[in-house]
Formats: structure tokens, sequence, C-alpha cells
């Protein structure tokens, strides 16, 4: 071999024995064990506080050889013994529940006069340890009791009307409940609500509707509903409350029902000659073939009556004196509501008939969104002619409804005179709706602002429809009458 390339190479040799050598003298020195990390926990609640079951924790952490990923927080429970006053027995204990943030609001365990809770924190390095020190935090709760939860509708073995599908006017069946929070600065957080031994499903409101895929088929028949609440301490009421209901589904089988409601003792001017057979024998001729209903002896039909027909009448011929028409009641109102959502029919006629749904307000008045008058019938600003006698009839639609006459006999007495007074006008009609009836008085009336005002209307809807007339049909012409009935059910398509 050339002298020239042996010396490199022996170079290259002495230089890996050399390597290998300094392997063994200078062995490698094993990592820097892992730190764990440490927390703390800010100064609220402070140790030996007696404070809400409901309280928050803040705290933070840190790592010195890495950083931290996470936290895991618990607490334990203990009550006194019974007989004792120092002595604390183990209750309750939760498992280490992970979180990322550095505060947590938690509702502890406290069914007892006074608990004593150990609620301890520790924060999660990267490489997995734990503080082996936890932020430790000893305090006293008061006593948290379950709330307790009302089904306010429907009640125990009410009839709900329903139908197969939800609609533009029926959103389902609806159920309304409450709850009361019996711990002293609580409140309720959720309600629940199950049907059929169903699911819970929770909710913040106090009304929900619930769909016909809901209930256990088929949808008519009984049903079983059930609601429940928790408060802001976790606690569920463990009673709740329920109903067994029965769920109806209309078959607007017959055709008219007509609910009486003129009170011939109500007014002073209207009681010459006038008596509760007149009026019921007026309004079987006018609807021939109706069936009648009492209100002053009966009170409002049932929801599986009206079901029943296809058109509900509701008359209110006297004048409400010292207190408005029980059509303005909120829980008739509540019925009517219910029966139109599934497709009834209404016609309502009456003495101050719109006034009654605003009795102590001043006219003209605006019905806002929301009420019964608005939503419903879709009339929003209403007018009362004056307590003196004025109205001699109502010029119809033409070529759709025929004009009508007041009946001078009826009212030939002061302050009438032979004419109507007190007639509601509809000054302000909302859509979808069509003026019947317009106001008429004599040429040589002073109140000429009224002539030609809406006191008749019909509201065409998509589930349902509504007539009102502003005035006591029982004060028209019978002949008239018979003729204003049989163009509206026509109207109506009530055959």
């Amino acid at each position: 071999m050339n002298r020239r390339k042996l010396v490199p190479l022996l170079v290259v040799i002495i230089l890996v024995a050399l390597f290998v050598g300094s392997c063994d003298v200078f062995p490698t020195k094993s990592a820097r064990p892992n730190l764990p990390p440490h927390t703390k926990l800010a100064n609220i609640p402070r140790d030996n506080d007696t404070i809400f079951p409901l309280a928050a924790f803040h705290w933070t952490g840190g790592d010195e050889d890495g950083f931290v990923t996470h936290f895991q927080w618990r607490y334990v429970t203990h009550h006194l013994l019974p007989g004792s006053q120092n002595t604390w027995v183990l209750f309750d204990s939760t498992e280490w529940k992970d979180t990322t943030s550095s505060s947590a609001t938690i509702p502890f365990n406290s069914s007892d006069v006074i608990n004593r809770q150990r609620f301890m924190v520790r924060a999660i390095d990267n490489d997995g340890a734990a503080d082996p020190n936890p932020a430790t935090r000893v305090f006293y709760t008061t006593r948290a009791s379950p709330p307790k939860t009302t089904l306010l509708y429907p009640k125990r073995n009410d009839t709900v009307l329903a139908v197969n599908k939800t609609t533009d006017w029926w959103s389902g069946v609806r159920i309304t409940f409450s709850a009361f929070d019996r711990t002293v600065g609580g409140k309720i957080d959720k309600y629940g609500w199950s049907v059929d031994g169903g699911p819970w499903q929770w909710t913040e409101d106090t009304m929900v509707y619930v769909k016909p895929q809901d209930f256990k088929p088929p949808l008519l028949g009984t049903h079983l509903i059930k609601v429940t609440s928790v408060n802001n301490t976790n606690l569920i009421d463990p009673i709740g409350d329920s109903a067994f209901v029965t769920i109806l589904v209309p078959t607007f089988s017959k055709k008219v029902l007509i609910i009486d409601e003129t009170d011939e003792f109500n007014s002073p001017f209207i009681t010459q000659g006038i008596v509760d057979a007149q009026t019921d024998a007026f309004y079987a001729e006018v609807f021939p073939g109706s069936d009648s209903w009492d209100y002053k002896s009966r009170g409002m039909p049932p929801r599986h009556v009206m079901a029943s027909y296809k058109l509900v009448v509701w008359h209110a011929d006297d004048i409400p004196v010292v207190r408005p028409h029980k059509i303005s009641d909120p829980l008739n109102i509540e019925v009517f509501t219910d029966y139109l959502n599934v497709g009834g029919k209404f016609l309502m006629s009456g003495w101050r008939i719109l006034k009654s749904f605003a009795y102590l307000d001043n006219f003209p008045f605006t019905f806002p969104a929301g009420t019964f008058v608005n939503d419903y019938l879709h009339i929003q600003t209403v007018d009362e002619t004056t307590i003196l006698g004025d109205c001699i009839g109502g010029r119809g639609k033409a070529g759709y409804f025929s004009s009508f006459a007041v009946d001078s006999a009826k009212l030939a007495f002061f302050p009438y005179f032979g004419k109507l007074a007190q007639v509601n006008l509809i000054t302000k009609p909302a859509g979808f709706t069509d003026i019947l009836y317009s106001y008429v008085n004599r040429d040589d009336s002073p109140y000429v602002t009224y002539r030609g005002r809406a006191i008749g209307l019909r509201y065409y809807g998509t589930v349902y429809d509504a007539v009102v007339l502003g005035f006591p049909l029982y004060f028209v012409k019978k002949e008239d009458a018979i003729k204003i009935a049989d163009e509206i059910l026509r109207s109506l398509h009530v055959n």
C-alpha cells in the first residue's frame, strides 16, 4: 500500500478508537425527574364560611418544568352525627371531574340543616402528573330543598282538542306549568315534561306545545302528562305533577251551537216584556235546527261539546251595566281559542259586545297584539256610539248580504225611542277581513260620523273563520235577522 494513503487511514482508526473508549469512561447522565404542578385557590369563599349551596370557585395552577393542561376538582360532604355537635360523618363524595377552565359554579349536596363541605382542586401537567397536594377549602352550606312543580293545564281528566298535524294556528297540545323553589335564595333552573312515559324534555319556558307524534298512538284517547323541575342546586322535584287527559279530535258533525248569555235582568232598559223564553224562541227561529246552551245556568260549554259543532254562536243581547259580558272572561277566551285553533267557526253578537273586552278603557280603543280581539277576531280599533238611540239599521255588502232594520217596537222606550244605542263600530279592521254591515242612522241625525262605519265583520282564516256583529241581533226585525243568519251560514259554509 502506498505510504501516502496509509497515514490518513491510521488517523481515522485512532480517532474512532478514542471515541468508543470515551463512551465507557464518560457514561450519559439520566434525565432530570418531572416536577409535579402546583394549584392555588382564590380566597372566596374563605375557610369555615357558611354559604349558599350553589357556590363559585376560582383557581390557578403552574408547572416549573412544563405546563398545565387541565384541572380536576371534587368535593366531599359530611353531615353531623345525630345527637352530636362536633362529630362529622361522611355522607357523599364525588369523583374527580376534569375541566380546562379555571373556575366552576358547583351545586353542593346540602340535604341537611348544615353541611360540611371539603372542596379540592388539582392541576394536571403535560406529563400527566397531578398536584400531590390539591388546593383545599373547607366550608359549610345551608340546606337545599327540591322544588315543587304544578301542572296548570291541562288538569286531571280534562279534554284537550287536537288535530293530527300542526297548522298555522295549532302548534300542538299546550302544556303550562309552574314551580316553587323551597330553598331559601334558590331559583328554578329548568322545567321538564314527559308524555306517555317518554323521555324527559327540558326547557326554561313554562309553556310548551307537544306535537301529535310525541304521544303514543292513537292520538285520540287518554294520555299521561308529567312535569317536573330542577333548581339551581341541581335538585329535581322527586314527585312532580301529572294528569291523565283525554285528547279529542273534533268531528264538527253537528251544525250550530247557540250559547245564550243574554241576561234579561241585567239592564232596566230592556226588561219590559222580555223574558228568557222569548230570546230562546227568537234564536231557535233565526237558526233553525240549532242546539241551545244556557250560559247562566250551565256556564261555559266544555271543549268536547263545542268540538261537535261546525259553528258556535254567542249572543249577549242585554246591556252590561255594572260588569262586562262573560264572553270576555279569560277562561272562556281560552276555551274559544282552543276551539278555533283546531278549525271551529265562530259568530258573536251582542250589546256592547266588543266593549266588554276593554270594559274599563275609554273608547275609541285599540286592541294590542296578543289580545283575543286583535289576534283572533282581526279587529284593531273599536269605537262606541252614544247612549241615546240613533242606529236604525245596517247596510249589507252589496250583492252578498242584505240590509236590515232595527225592531223599533222592542226599543220604544227611553232613551232609545225606537233606535239602537251604544253600537260598537269597527273603525280599523285587520287583514283578511270583509265588512258585512255598515251603520245606518236617519238623514237628520247629528251623529254623521257614525254613518257608514263597519258594524259587522268577517275574518277569512286559513284554519277557522269568525264573524263579529257589533249590535244585539235580538233587536233586529225577525225577518231581517233570519236573512242575516242564513247569509252568514252560507258565507261560513255551514250547511
